[in-house]
């Protein structure tokens, strides 16, 4: 009996091998009934007898082996299969599993079925085996695909949500530290609730900006008009107060007016100075330079100190391989650099813009903001 007429007739006796291999996977939620266990396992397995069935060139062949043979329909058994195991708790090696153990199990109820001299009994085999790498190949990619999907929404969740609290936590502070009868030490824990509780906010907010591009939606931006100097201006008065220690020089060769979101601007100016004052050379001035070159706004943030190296800078501006993974022994001059770069690159990416970056130890290094057309 060729081996597709076997899955055929002999269905009951795989998906029971299936449920049994199924029901011994352990998970953190409570035990199916049979027939969440057996969760489109019959179609997948009619999918493949089908497709034994069907005849296929040896360049279609390759590509099966590969786990890229043609599909039937946008939403395969095999992937929809494969978010019904996420959602029931498998992870995906409990999921790549269950495709091993169904493997076996055709394989070895059908060696020991009958007979297999014919002729067809290796084809079948290497049919069967394309049959499910196949299925196996869309299962992991759908399994990865919800994984994905369901960490940007719960990012997204937990950041909004956590503004709330947050918000509270902020208000309670700012009404003790204006009781009159509050000591010095009520004091100085008040305003440390407060500073974390900011800190704090900063962070949930970068992480809004985070999961909407990861969603697809971009950071939104308020474009009116608006004067890039005055907007710098303040972010680099608003640094001299929070580092007195620090130098900032400002050079404005040209007054810029614009179509801007003045609080996104000056979030990718805070971040881009803030950064080169935290990681920068702390002896050496901070060089911020507002300039219109060819029609183009221009603003440099250049600091001195240990260059970032060649082989990172593409990933500066990535959130998935962002510069703070090198960083992590916090060294040299641009340790811990990460999500808030890519953010500034993002919101600037709204504007219709770029940012540059240049760096080596004899010129420090340089973030320069492109915002083409924007200058006037």
């Amino acid at each position: 009996m060729q081996l597709s007429d076997f899955i055929e007739n002999s269905m009951e006796a795989i998906l029971q091998a299936w449920e049994n291999y199924a029901r011994s996977v352990e998970t953190d939620l409570p035990k199916q009934d049979s027939v969440g266990l057996r969760d489109h396992a019959e179609k997948i397995l009619r999918t493949a007898a089908l497709d034994m069935r069907t005849a296929q060139t040896g360049y279609q062949q390759a590509e099966k082996a590969q786990g890229r043979g043609p599909r039937s329909s946008s939403d395969t058994a095999a992937e929809t299969h494969a978010v019904a195991r996420l959602v029931a708790g498998f992870s995906m090696d409990q999921m790549v599993s269950e495709y091993r153990a169904l493997r076996a199990s055709v394989l070895s109820l059908w060696l020991t079925h009958g007979s297999h001299a014919e002729s067809h009994y290796v084809q079948d085999m290497i049919r069967f085996n394309e049959a499910i790498d196949q299925a196996l190949a869309e299962s992991v990619a759908a399994y990865g695909t919800a994984v994905e999907s369901t960490r940007k929404m719960v990012l997204a969740v937990l950041g909004h949500d956590l503004r709330s609290p947050l918000g509270a936590i902020l208000m309670a502070g700012d009404l003790i530290q204006r009781q009159q009868s509050l000591d010095e030490k009520g004091k100085v824990l008040a305003n440390q609730v407060c500073t974390s509780a900011r800190r704090a906010n900063v962070m949930i907010n970068d992480l809004l900006d985070l999961a909407r591009c990861n969603l697809g939606t971009g950071i939104p931006v308020n474009l009116q008009r608006a004067n890039l100097n005055t907007i710098c201006r303040a972010v680099v008065d608003e640094l001299r107060t929070g580092y007195p220690q620090a130098t900032i020089l400002l050079d404005e060769q040209a007054r810029i007016t614009g179509q801007f979101d003045p609080d996104r601007i000056a979030q990718v100016f805070s971040n881009l100075i803030g950064n080169a004052l935290r990681h920068g050379d702390a002896t050496a001035p901070i060089k911020v330079k507002v300039a219109n070159v060819e029609g183009a706004a221009r603003v440099s943030v250049q600091n001195s100190g240990e260059p970032i190296p060649a082989e990172v800078m593409p990933f500066i501006f990535r959130p998935e391989g962002r510069y703070s993974s090198y960083s992590s022994g916090e060294r040299g001059s641009a340790a811990g650099l990460g999500l808030g770069l890519f953010i500034a690159s993002e919101i600037v990416a709204s504007h219709g813009g770029r940012i540059d970056v240049e760096s080596s130890k004899e010129a420090g290094t340089t973030f320069e903001v492109i915002l083409l057309g924007s200058a006037g």
